[in-house]
């Protein structure tokens, strides 16, 4: 079986993260995977040990027609089995037309629950023979919008519990973060985009601080709104309890040793960042949105709120900076969840448990 993968992400998280945990996973079997990708972007390099070929060729999104162009030399050359198109960015449509054209069978990975109207859903998702979600509340948004329901499979992303385990050093994370021995630390991950919620934590913090004038917030991440938030947190007075961590690639090393990760995420398709503090032993409070609460258990790994709702998101992040005992509880079984649930054995496998379906479907006729 050869399947020739597009991901459009440019740097080495979430989707693009995710492909490359696909990639290595799938490298054990027999077959052969392609991997299509921008040129310059980080999973072009990090993929060569594991994709059989990587074409990494110019993508420029929505409005690149001449993807098409590009993509189907790739599938002429190559004659896959499938294709799977693992992002958006114009990925996701412009992809599609050069597998129909190439008469090649298309799988699509939907990682977003942004609802779509009735019109493009209608048109956009007769171009896939199938689409994978990464969370059942991505599914549903699907089927409410007329997807049949054999057409979509649930398919959870994976995170690295070997990377991603319990077991911090203390002494590092303060002095690199700035933080003294009695701080507690609320930490969030996530690019600086409306639908994340910065706003609602910021909200919450001096509830926080004025219960445990000890906690400290710092945020990880980049993104457009970075400087606006910046702004807001000098506005707010709050420099001394929020500071900005920058986007880092040490991520493994920092969640073990936050005491709560918030996620008050508006929308939310399921949140790689939550799997990875769970599998690091961390408690998370999050908004009850989306795929959210497939990876938190309200009251067991941690809390749900409304989204939006700053006053809970503050209470239950007082409840679990005063509790040590009840954040090491809720850690420990986040973790236990991950290892069960989100583990990259179990991705790879739902992932190819698709393919060989439509792999069956076709020999068929």
């Amino acid at each position: 079986m050869k399947v020739v993968h597009v991901e459009a992400g440019r740097h080495l998280y979430g989707g693009a993260l995710q492909v490359l945990y696909l990639l290595r996973g799938l490298r054990q079997e027999a077959g052969r995977n392609v991997l299509v990708c921008p040129a310059g972007s980080a999973i072009a390099e990090a993929a060569r040990d594991v994709a059989d070929t990587v074409y990494a060729v110019p993508m420029r999104g929505e409005l690149d027609v001449a993807f098409v162009g590009r993509l189907l030399r790739v599938l002429r050359r190559e004659r896959p089995d499938f294709v799977h198109l693992h992002s958006r960015r114009g990925a996701d449509l412009w992809g599609a037309v050069a597998a129909r054209l190439a008469r090649v069978p298309v799988v699509l990975s939907r990682r977003v629950d942004n609802p779509e109207s009735r019109w493009q859903v209608r048109w956009k998702y007769r171009l896939y023979d199938h689409v994978i979600t990464i969370s059942e509340a991505i599914r549903n948004v699907l089927l409410a919008e007329g997807v049949p329901a054999e057409k979509v499979t649930c398919v959870h992303s994976a995170v690295d519990t070997e990377l991603y385990r319990p077991g911090c050093d203390r002494e590092w994370f303060l002095r690199e973060l700035r933080l003294e021995p009695a701080d507690r630390v609320v930490g969030m991950v996530a690019q600086f985009i409306e639908r994340k919620g910065h706003l609602v934590l910021l909200d919450a913090a001096p509830h926080v601080v004025a219960r445990i004038p000890g906690a400290r917030f710092v945020l990880f991440g980049r993104g457009p709104l970075l400087v606006k938030m910046e702004a807001e947190v000098a506005s707010r007075g709050l420099p001394g309890a929020v500071r900005f961590g920058g986007f880092r690639e040490d991520l493994h090393r920092l969640l073990p040793c936050l005491d709560v990760l918030a996620h008050p995420a508006l929308m939310e398709g399921l949140g790689v960042s939550l799997l990875q503090a769970a599998a690091c032993g961390v408690p998370i409070v999050g908004a009850g949105v989306g795929g959210i609460p497939e990876v938190v258990r309200h009251g067991e790994t941690g809390y749900l709120t409304d989204p939006g709702d700053a006053r809970a998101t503050g209470d239950f992040l007082c409840r679990l900076l005063e509790d040590a005992a009840r954040r090491r509880a809720f850690g420990e079984a986040g973790r236990h969840d991950v290892e069960q649930r989100f583990s990259i054995p179990s991705m790879v496998a739902g992932n190819r448990a698709v393919y060989t379906q439509l792999l069956e479907r076709r020999r068929d006729g």
